[in-house]
């Protein structure tokens, strides 16, 4: 590779970003999720068309899947009782007894976040209908 020179996205410049995320995507703040969404989607605007013309495709696709984790736990937490989690596992299509299992975990929200009830329930499509930006597909 010699005769090219790529930029790429700082690791200090990453982890401010993640910090101003952190603080939109804070399981302890009351915020409705179409408002998480939203703050989410003008600061991922913003920043992807700072770094848009470094190569951080890689870097860009990881960040999609925490943020999208990181709302995942968010909803979880806004379930909070048994009931409520069993019957919204229903609605999106869980079966009786996936549903029983995964409502009555002991498991905490990040790992839960990264559940099979939850990957397959709160899908990348079910946040692009909500209207969450991707990052990889708002660069290319």
């Amino acid at each position: 590779m010699f005769g090219k020179a790529y930029s790429s996205i700082s690791k200090q410049s990453l982890k401010i970003h993640k910090e101003k995320l952190r603080d939109i995507l804070n399981r302890s703040k009351p915020i409705p999720l179409e408002q998480r969404i939203n703050k989410l989607n003008q600061i991922n605007t913003g920043w992807v068309n700072y770094y848009g013309v470094s190569k951080c495709k890689g870097i860009l696709g990881q960040l999609d899947i925490w943020i999208r984790r990181r709302l995942r736990m968010c909803i979880w937490k806004q379930w909070k009782k048994v009931k409520t989690r069993y019957r919204n596992l229903k609605k999106l299509g869980l079966t009786h007894y996936q549903s029983i299992k995964f409502a009555n975990t002991r498991k905490g929200y990040w790992r839960i976040a990264n559940s099979a009830a939850l990957n397959t329930t709160l899908t990348n499509q079910f946040f692009a209908d909500l209207g969450l930006k991707s990052l990889t597909a708002s660069l290319y």
